[in-house]
């Protein structure tokens, strides 16, 4: 380097930028994609977990900071509920079985009844409860179907 006596600003900042850039080519850097696909992937891919306490943790040490809006809401619910309801009843109802639906509408609201309530879909300590709800569930659109084709006159005895 040559003393800074004979040198102006920008050729200092000339030799500043090419050691910089000397000595980031020679560290072995990983690629940072931030295009949005990679992001969805990276969001999907099951590295980042974060749950409701963290998230709530986390807004709540950034309401302090100007210019971020304090909400004053309730405590979050938890993550999973202890049991899920297994009565017929409330199975029935949240399947909307009181309304006379036609045979294909049973076939709709139990494929919809498994995707929402499937066992493999829920925590481990609510499977048995959701494999419950899944048999009742099925017990109960059978029963309709059964009820609707005796009123059609195909079971006769």
């Amino acid at each position: 380097m040559k003393p800074h006596e004979d040198r102006d600003f920008a050729t200092v900042l000339d030799e500043l930028l090419a050691e910089a850039g000397a000595e980031e080519r020679d560290e072995a850097r990983p690629e940072v994609r931030l295009d949005y696909l990679s992001v969805a992937d990276e969001l999907h891919s099951g590295r980042i977990v974060i749950s409701r306490d963290e998230a709530a943790a986390e807004y709540l040490d950034g309401a302090g900071e100007p210019g971020k809006p304090v909400v004053d809401a309730p405590p979050l619910a938890p993550e999973h509920p202890d049991t899920l309801p297994t009565d017929p009843q409330s199975i029935a109802s949240e399947l909307g079985l009181d309304k006379g639906r036609p045979p294909a509408d049973l076939n709709m609201l139990r494929r919809r009844f498994a995707v929402a309530n499937h066992p493999d879909r829920v925590a481990q300590h609510l499977r048995d409860d959701a494999m419950r709800r899944m048999q009742i569930a099925n017990m109960l659109i059978d029963e309709a179907k059964k009820k609707q084709a005796a009123a059609r006159g195909f079971f006769k005895r």
